[in-house]
């Protein structure tokens, strides 16, 4: 797919940039398309009609709202295959997980936006104060690569519920999505000027929007390092910046559980999207005098996850999506093996067989210490670490020993105690006793490095709105 053309005010334009950055298909590592990357004078126009439309988007009923999110969402079935298609061909997910995971998240969000917005308050009156949540004002909107479709739909979503006018940048590594959305976008009943796409590098288009003084607010997902950019870049508007950042998630195992049904949960969750997710379970804790037994049920299940063709049925794990990351992927695996963290599978190079394509080992190192640098850097790639802990208050400092607070998992027996024990744990959010979804509008965002927004449901609404007192 070659993308040349920008969506702004309603149109498809070509841009003033004229740098071509390369797509590349991370399975064959071959060139398939290229994408504009934009110039200052791009992102100026943008924010321009983003706000020249932001009154158009604040009147519009919740009604006409709905209007769009049913249209968007018709629009994204047919279009179906080809999300699918682009999104595996981008970053390298298995069709199945790109067809079902990858887009369903996507309408998902839209789905559930749709469900929960009559339900959202936005007047309230308390006796002679009526509290008013009004739009925010133009939003810029950074997404990733990892997951391309489902990070730009929650915020499309919740800001069209919200009543404001947005400009979207996602990744340049996976840009044909957000194309498609565009496409679709441009056949509903939304006002012109509302949505507007722009696309091109983090450091050069990302950092105008960031400190550009004609939007009001920067919602960003990515990574932790790019969040802080950003952040000071906004300083000197004083805009709201929602940031959805990197993790370092723990699962802790109790000793009263099905030790292979919540080891071989934790590696399904852990290897899901080759890895490549921000809320991976990528630290599981298990009761030390279980440790030899966990791993064995760890590299197991990692055997039985094949790694390959992302167009065959059943691959699992797919390649990592870029070269630098694929990099950094194995620089941090041998630096785990040089710290003497204990290699049960996986290692340095592609998997046996595989001369190209950015494919890692499916990769669990046990007994790891969590002042390790496996154990306290985001990996992001199919790799585990298995750390031992001798009773209930060790686990939940070491869960809570990482300066990211994200997501966590805990297998338990016990509903009750894994209440209680989730409210010690130091993140936005915990799943007990099942594997994570996106099918339900729970707030996601984390706590200190992972970020300081909310997305999702009605939470997701809330990230959009100011709020106004009036006083009678």
């Amino acid at each position: 797919m070659n993308i040349d053309k920008f969506y702004i005010n309603g149109k498809f334009i070509t841009p003033h940039g004229e740098e071509k950055i390369d797509i590349v298909n991370p399975a064959t590592e071959e060139i398939i398309g290229f994408v504009i990357s934009g110039s200052e004078d791009d992102v100026n126009n943008a924010v321009d009609s983003a706000n020249a439309a932001f009154s158009l988007a604040s009147n519009l009923t919740i009604q006409q709202r709905k209007k769009i999110l049913e249209e968007i969402i018709e629009g994204m079935q047919e279009r179906r295959s080809d999300f699918g298609q682009v999104i595996s061909d981008e970053m390298g997910a298995p069709m199945s997980l790109a067809l079902k995971a990858q887009f369903g998240s996507g309408t998902i969000h839209f789905k559930n936006t749709l469900s929960v917005i009559e339900q959202f308050s936005f007047n309230e009156v308390h006796d002679n104060i009526t509290i008013n949540k009004l739009p925010i004002g133009p939003v810029g909107m950074i997404t990733p690569w990892n997951w391309p479709l489902n990070q730009m739909c929650t915020k499309v979503a919740s800001a069209i519920a919200a009543g404001t006018s947005f400009v979207l940048k996602p990744s340049e590594i996976t840009p044909g999505a957000a194309q498609i959305l565009a496409e679709i976008i441009d056949t509903t009943s939304l006002p012109k000027g509302i949505f507007n796409l722009i696309h091109g590098y983090g450091h050069t288009v990302g950092k105008l929007m960031s400190s550009h003084s004609g939007l009001e607010m920067i919602s960003f997902t990515g990574s932790t390092r790019a969040g802080i950019d950003i952040q000071k870049n906004a300083a000197d508007n004083v805009k709201r910046v929602s940031l959805e950042l990197g993790g370092k998630s723990p699962n802790i195992i109790l000793d009263d559980v099905d030790l292979e049904q919540a080891v071989n949960m934790g590696m399904k969750q852990c290897f899901f999207n080759t890895g490549q997710s921000c809320s991976a379970p990528t630290r599981m804790l298990v009761p030390q005098n279980l440790m030899e037994q966990a791993t064995e049920i760890a590299v197991a299940a990692a055997s039985e996850m094949i790694t390959g063709d992302p167009k065959e049925e059943d691959t699992f794990l797919g390649p990592i999506s870029n070269e630098k990351q694929f990099k950094k992927v194995q620089e941090l695996i041998q630096i785990g093996i040089d710290e003497g963290a204990e290699l049960s599978c996986g290692g340095v190079g592609r998997p046996d067989g595989m001369k190209k394509g950015f494919y890692v080992k499916p990769t669990v190192f046990s007994n790891v210490v969590n002042s390790m640098q496996i154990a306290k850097e985001e990996i992001f790639g199919p790799v585990i670490c298995l750390i031992g802990y001798s009773n209930i208050e060790e686990a939940i400092d070491i869960a809570n020993d990482t300066p990211y607070g994200l997501s966590s998992m805990i297998s338990c027996g016990d509903l009750n105690k894994g209440q209680q024990i989730a409210k010690r744990i130091r993140s936005g959010q915990v799943i007990l006793n099942r594997i994570s979804r996106g099918d339900y509008p729970a707030p996601f965002g984390g706590f200190k490095m992972s970020g300081n927004g909310r997305e999702h449901g009605l939470f997701g609404i809330d990230e959009y709105l100011e709020v106004q007192a009036v006083i009678t």
